[in-house]
C-alpha cells in the first residue's frame, strides 16, 4: 500500500481510541479502571489467538511480555493514576508529550536523526493540545504529573520497541500476542488494587464490546501494522488524534461548548500532525546519473 494509505489507516487507531473515552463514562461502571482494562486487552487478544492459532516460540516471550507491558499494562494503570489524580486536560497534555519521548528513544534505540523541524512539530502539537483540553483550574498533584510522564514514557517505550522487534509474523498475530500478554499482566494488579466489579448490563455489556473489538483488537491491529511500515517520529504524532476526537464527542454527541481557543487547538493538533509526516519522512536517495 502508498505510505498515505497506512497513514490514513494509521490515524483511525488514535482517532477511535479518543472514543473510548466517551464510551467509559456513558456506558461502563465508574470505579474499576484496572479490572475494564483487563476485560478490554485480554478477551480480544484471546480471540485473536484463536483466529491466528499460532503462540510466540520461546525466544520471544520476553520481548512480547516486555512490548505488552509498555503497551498496556504499565502505560493503562499510569495513565489512569494521572486521570485520577489530575483533571483530564493536564493528563492529556502530559500524554502528549509522547512524540517528543519517541525522539529520543528512537536515536538511543534505533539510531535514528533528530531532526529540528520533528522536534518543532512536536512542540506545536503539544500546544494545540494544551489549547484543546486546558482548563483555567488545572492543578498540578506531583504523584499524577509522574504518572502521567510514565505513561508517556511507557507508550513511547512500546512504539519504539515495537519498531525494533518485528517478528516473522502478520500483524493481527503479533497484535494477539501483546494484546494477550497485557491483559494477563493486568489481572494480578486489578485483583489486588480493586474490589469485585458488579455484573454489566446490556449497556455496559456493550460497551466492552466496542472496548475490546473496536478500541482494542482493531485499533492495535491498525496501529502495530503502522508502527511497522512507518517512522516512530512520524507514528507518534498521530497519536495527538485521540484527544482531537475526544473533544469533537464531546461537543457532537454530549453538547459540550467548542471554545475559540479549543478550536484553534484542534486547528493547530491537525497542522501539526500533517507537517509531523513530512517531518519524519525519510529523505529520498540521491540520483546518479548514468555514467
Amino acid at each position: 500500500m502508498s505510505r498515505p494509505t497506512d497513514l490514513i489507516l494509521t490515524a483511525l487507531a488514535p482517532a477511535i481510541w479518543g472514543s473510548t473515552y466517551f464510551v467509559t463514562t456513558e456506558f461502563l461502571p465508574q470505579g474499576f479502571p484496572i479490572t475494564l482494562s483487563v476485560l478490554r486487552a485480554l478477551p480480544a487478544g484471546l480471540l485473536l489467538l484463536l483466529l491466528v492459532r499460532q503462540l510466540p516460540p520461546r525466544a520471544w516471550l520476553g520481548r512480547v511480555l516486555l512490548l505488552g507491558a509498555f503497551n498496556f499494562a504499565i502505560f493503562w494503570v499510569l495513565l489512569f493514576i494521572s486521570a485520577y489524580r489530575l483533571p483530564g486536560g493536564v493528563a492529556a497534555t502530559l500524554g502528549a508529550t509522547q512524540p517528543l519521548i519517541v525522539l529520543l528513544l528512537a536515536r538511543l534505540v534505533l539510531g535514528n536523526q533528530i531532526r529540528p523541524l520533528s522536534v518543532l512539530v512536536a512542540l506545536a502539537g503539544l500546544g494545540g493540545v494544551a489549547l484543546l483540553v486546558l482548563g483555567p483550574n488545572a492543578a498540578l498533584d506531583p504523584l499524577g504529573v509522574a504518572a502521567g510522564l510514565g505513561g508517556a514514557v511507557s507508550m513511547a517505550a512500546g512504539t519504539v520497541f515495537s519498531r525494533k522487534w518485528q517478528p516473522p509474523v502478520p500483524p493481527l498475530t503479533f497484535t494477539a500476542w501483546q494484546l494477550t500478554a497485557g491483559g494477563l499482566l493486568l489481572v494480578p494488579v486489578a485483583l489486588i488494587a480493586e474490589p469485585m466489579m458488579p455484573l454489566p448490563d446490556a449497556r455496559a455489556l456493550g460497551g466492552l464490546l466496542y472496548l475490546g473489538l473496536i478500541g482494542a483488537a482493531l485499533t492495535y491491529l491498525l496501529w502495530f501494522r503502522g508502527i511497522a511500515r512507518i517512522e516512530p517520529a512520524a507514528i507518534s504524532m498521530l497519536g495527538m488524534m485521540s484527544p482531537v476526537t475526544a473533544v469533537l464527542l464531546g461537543w457532537l454527541a454530549l453538547g459540550q461548548e467548542l471554545s475559540g481557543l479549543q478550536t484553534l487547538g484542534v486547528l493547530a493538533v491537525l497542522g501539526s500532525v500533517w507537517l509531523g509526516q513530512r517531518a519524519a519522512r525519510p529523505a529520498a536517495a540521491p540520483h546518479r546519473a548514468a555514467a
